[in-house]
């Protein structure tokens, strides 16, 4: 086993691939990463990268839904599209003998994908079906309302999903624009491993890739958390109060300082049982049965955010120690203990995040769409290993911007609107 970047020319473009030979199981897994091509992209239409995506699970314009679907699952392979923020991905893994077949119908979706009225329909009723069903989702509705106070008027701040109102405004024509513009070759990743040789994947992906156009590089945009301390509470028919938080973090994606980021993410409120906020407000307090927090950097924004559920009539206790816990995480930093816990939990799992081809492809991509280059992982255990407590707590200090809260509430009670 061994992984590397190679570059494989298709058109005059040189597409990165991130490759893994692993021959332990006759299995090949291989995903397509199209960069600025994600909601980020949405521009006026809430959803339309989603929805887009949706479409090209539709099959080809030769080969509906059902009859693509039926020639893959008759051979067992793995294929689907998928939108978030900043990508739009297509997966496709199989056994290594039906790997050839499973590539030729990714050619057969980029070269024709099925657009057809009837796959518009459908996709269009799968997409309102499940906004109406995210009107009861509480938890939906509170870090929906949050992402927009973080990112008021900016794309970070909209629904990936899209809205009812949004939803009617995608037309055959959005979507066709929206393929064309963001499938091409110069904002192309692609992340392939298993039973396959370097040469192997060089002939299967100039032939796979043909039908891209070669484009023009997109750069994804920044985007700052508001530092406007804002407070909204939704009131709704619900039984509990669903508390969500963020902050800004000013941390950029490949900073060198990450691993204490990791670590004091770690301690704070990521590690479950054992963290601060789920020390103080369950254990202690008894006030939530579960109280998360993390500290995160992409390629277009940083931030810290968390969320709780707690009694409607407790709630307004439970922020105000949340606050408290933050106030003095940032005042005082953590305690010797704490980050002995924490290493020894972030080292000794990390077999467990490495165990499988697909655990080990997804963080090669993530090290190099972060900038930090193959094997950081190892060389951030080892910053991890030698972290010490005045260093730490150093970092901690230094990002008081934490405390900069802005929070959502989903609640019955209407004396939570302040």
């Amino acid at each position: 086993m061994g992984k590397s970047v190679i570059n494989v020319e298709v058109k005059g473009v040189l597409v990165p691939v991130i490759f893994e030979e692993d021959k332990s199981l006759p299995i090949v897994s291989m995903q397509l990463v199209f960069l600025s091509a994600g909601s980020i992209e949405d521009n006026d239409i809430d959803g339309l990268a989603r929805f887009s995506a949706s479409m090209l699970n539709e099959g080809t314009g030769k080969k509906n839904a059902a009859e693509f679907a039926k020639e893959l699952d008759n051979r067992a392979i793995g294929f689907s599209v998928s939108a978030g923020r900043e990508t739009l991905v297509f997966e496709l893994s199989s056994l290594k003998e039906e790997f050839g077949f499973g590539a030729n119908m990714t050619k057969a979706v980029l070269e024709k994908p099925n657009l057809s009225k009837e796959a518009y329909k459908k996709v269009n009723t799968q997409t309102l079906g499940e906004i109406l069903s995210k009107e009861s989702d509480f938890d939906y509705i509170a870090s929906l309302k949050l992402r927009s106070l973080m990112y008021p008027n900016m794309p970070l701040g909209t629904a990936n999903l899209g809205t009812k109102e949004s939803i009617k405004k995608i037309n055959q024509k959005n979507i066709e624009k929206f393929i064309k513009n963001h499938l091409d070759l110069s904002n192309l990743i692609v992340v392939i491993g298993g039973d396959i040789k370097e040469s192997e994947v060089n002939t299967i992906l100039k032939d796979t890739l043909s039908p891209l156009l070669k484009g023009t590089k997109r750069e994804l945009g920044f985007y700052e958390v508001s530092t406007l301390q804002t407070h909204e509470a939704q009131t709704k028919k619900s039984e509990q109060a669903y508390i969500y938080f963020g902050a800004p973090f000013y941390m950029k994606l490949g900073d060198k300082d990450a691993y204490k980021a990791k670590v004091a993410s770690f301690i704070l409120g990521e590690s479950g049982f054992g963290s601060r906020l789920m020390e103080e407000i369950r254990v202690k307090k008894g006030l939530a049965y579960s109280a998360y927090s993390r500290l995160s950097a992409d390629k277009t924004s940083s931030s810290f955010t968390g969320y709780l559920q707690t009694k409607i009539e407790t709630q307004n206790e439970a922020l105000e120690l949340v606050k408290k816990i933050i106030q003095e995480f940032t005042d005082n930093g953590v305690t010797k203990e704490e980050l002995e816990q924490a290493k020894k939990f972030l080292l000794g799992s990390e077999p467990l995040r490495v165990e499988t081809l697909s655990q080990r492809l997804s963080r090669s991509f993530y090290e190099y769409y972060s900038g930090l280059g193959l094997g950081y992982s190892k060389e951030q255990l080892k910053l991890i290993e030698n972290l010490n407590i005045e260093e730490l707590n150093e970092f901690i200090k230094n990002h008081q911007e934490i405390n900069r809260l802005v929070i959502s509430i989903v609640t019955n009670d209407a004396a939570a609107q302040r």
